[in-house]
């Protein structure tokens, strides 16, 4: 039996059937709800390691959700929406989620997104080099060792996918990292629906980055080819 306990959210009972098959066939332990109220119940009863939420629930909204989560709990989120854009995307990254999926979807994605989510939570201190410990770069600092992010000595609150993708990024600073390479290092995989991903979390995280009209811009696209953090 996989110890690790998923709660998932879905209102759809062709998907949640689909889903928790999917989980018991790859011996996973599962709790399910099915409104938004249930959800917070089970997350709040029984903490589990990761959810997989649907946003259009019944009663409430599943961005809703997870910032009610998000003032307590760093549990990782994966939502699983048919909600395919980039604004959609970018409203429940903001809000805390750790990836996104969109329906309809494959059970193998689903499988990879979960195992890259498990490797995190086992050994989330595999991402960060031992030395150095400290990264600077401008007014941007990483402390590998705390796990942080700064920005003109603020901290800046990432979500843990957003913090690998600077972490890949300062690794290999001024080199241009292809999409193929970066989701493979991130997701395990490059499906189309992870180059997909990788343009709304690289929006976000620029966002963060680049929060005033005069701030420095540490990440390059290189259109059709990748990113590249230029130093400063």
């Amino acid at each position: 039996m996989n110890k690790q306990l998923i709660l998932v959210v879905e209102d759809d009972c062709a998907v949640r059937n689909l889903i928790t098959t999917t989980l018991e066939t790859q011996h996973y332990r599962f709790l399910t709800a099915s409104t938004g109220e249930a959800a917070i119940l089970e997350a709040v009863s029984h903490n589990p390691d990761i959810v997989l939420l649907d946003l259009g629930l019944p009663d409430m909204d599943g961005v809703e959700i997870i910032r009610k989560v998000r003032t307590w709990s760093s549990m990782p989120i994966i939502v699983i929406s048919a909600r395919s854009e980039d604004t959609d995307k970018i409203d429940a990254l903001d809000a805390g989620a750790d990836d996104y999926l969109t329906k309809p979807f494959s059970v193998e994605e689903l499988l990879a997104r979960l195992r890259v989510t498990q490797r995190r939570l086992t050994a989330v201190q595999g991402i960060m080099p031992v030395q150095p410990t400290i990264f600077e770069n401008g007014e941007l600092k990483l402390d590998y060792a705390a796990g942080c992010a700064y920005l003109e000595g603020e901290e800046l609150h990432l979500t843990p996918i957003e913090y690998r993708l600077l972490c890949l990024l300062a690794k290999n600073i001024g080199k241009v990292l292809t999409h193929t390479y970066i989701t493979k290092e991130i997701w395990g995989s490059s499906w189309d629906n992870d180059i997909a991903s990788l343009r709304v979390f690289m929006a976000t995280l620029r966002k963060k980055l680049e929060r005033r009209s005069n701030s420095p811009q540490y990440i390059q696209t290189h259109v059709g080819v990748g990113y590249r953090m230029l130093k400063l």
